[in-house]
């Protein structure tokens, strides 16, 4: 019998390639010569959109506007697996498809990337800090009422040319203090020397699913799913059903300042979210530790202790 064909698709952004590279070399080293790896380069709806819609979210659209048109051809059978970061998944799955499995997760933490190298407490009073995350925008003004946190976009290369006394592309945000990306992103680009400070999960809660490759495949599909339980991680399954419950019950999209991690490890399994008001106020954070086998369960409990408001006090997740 001749080795198995496997269409992998993608986005082809630098780091989605980085991401696809990493499976792909998991898949041949557990599987070698029994499979032939296809890689498929798509550019979705959210790579199409012009900047000024990239800038405007109701343009843009929610999430699933870098996975829906990979999801398509996978239903389609044009491709036999897809390669996501999580999370740019939606928390409801779509129908027909599901995550065949999840390889050792990366660094979750998010990064502060400063002009002159320093933690965030040194940066100078009213500093302006790019983001285009109102989850790190929130918590950063939790953090310092004082900074100036300003909408940031483009691909991570962009990001970083975006930092004080760097060239910027025409029409860009100047002069920028700082930036804050994600640890996972930044490692997997070998940009890893740019980090000023790495936050702890409970100064800065993640967003669910970051540093998470899903790894996606049509419901049924035996032979995939035979090539891809080859390379899936229990620790980082269990951290992402446990991230995923919670976010599919607090109901909410990637333009509501919410984060949750999980960390599974010694038998037990670790879970710490937030909600807040984008200004950073009335910002919530709680902290759970439950069963592993339970993980499901355990972040659906985080979200009804976080949407449960004290009596007479507004909430950030009505």
């Amino acid at each position: 019998m001749g080795a198995l064909n496997v269409r992998i698709g993608a986005r082809s952004s630098r780091l989605s390639q980085a991401q696809t590279a990493t499976v792909l070399d998991l898949i041949t080293k557990r599987l070698g010569d029994s499979v032939k790896l296809e890689f498929v380069p798509v550019r979705t709806r959210g790579d199409r959109l012009p900047p000024d819609a990239k800038r405007n979210r109701t343009k843009a659209g929610a999430k699933g506007a870098f996975t829906g048109d990979i999801e398509t051809l996978l239903l389609k059978g044009e491709i036999d697996i897809a390669i996501h970061s999580m999370k740019d998944l939606t928390s409801n799955p779509t129908k027909g498809l599901v995550i065949g499995a999840t390889p050792p997760r990366s660094d979750p933490r998010d990064a502060l990337i400063s002009a002159g190298g320093g933690a965030i407490e040194t940066l100078p009073k009213g500093a302006k800090v790019g983001t285009s995350s109102l989850r790190r925008k929130a918590q950063l003004l939790d953090l310092r009422q004082d900074l100036e946190v300003v909408e940031l976009h483009g691909n991570v290369d962009t990001r970083l040319r975006m930092v004080a006394g760097r060239k910027e592309p025409e029409g860009a945000i100047r002069g920028l203090d700082a930036i804050v990306l994600a640890v996972a992103g930044l490692e997997r680009l070998g940009e890893s020397s740019r980090i000023s400070q790495k936050f702890s999960i409970d100064e800065m809660v993640p967003a669910v699913g970051q540093g998470i490759i899903a790894v996606q495949m049509r419901r049924g599909d035996k032979d995939m799913a035979k090539v891809v339980s080859q390379i899936d991680d229990e620790a980082t399954s269990l951290e992402s059903k446990c991230e995923r419950a919670f976010a599919q019950r607090l109901g909410v999209d990637c333009y509501v300042p919410v984060g949750g991690c999980a960390r599974a490890s010694a038998g037990s399994i670790r879970i710490v979210g937030m909600v807040s008001k984008e200004d950073g106020t009335e910002l919530r954070r709680k902290t759970l530790r439950g069963d592993p086998a339970e993980a499901a369960a355990l972040g659906r409990r985080l979200a009804d202790d976080l949407l449960a408001r004290p009596r007479g006090q507004g909430g950030a997740a009505s």
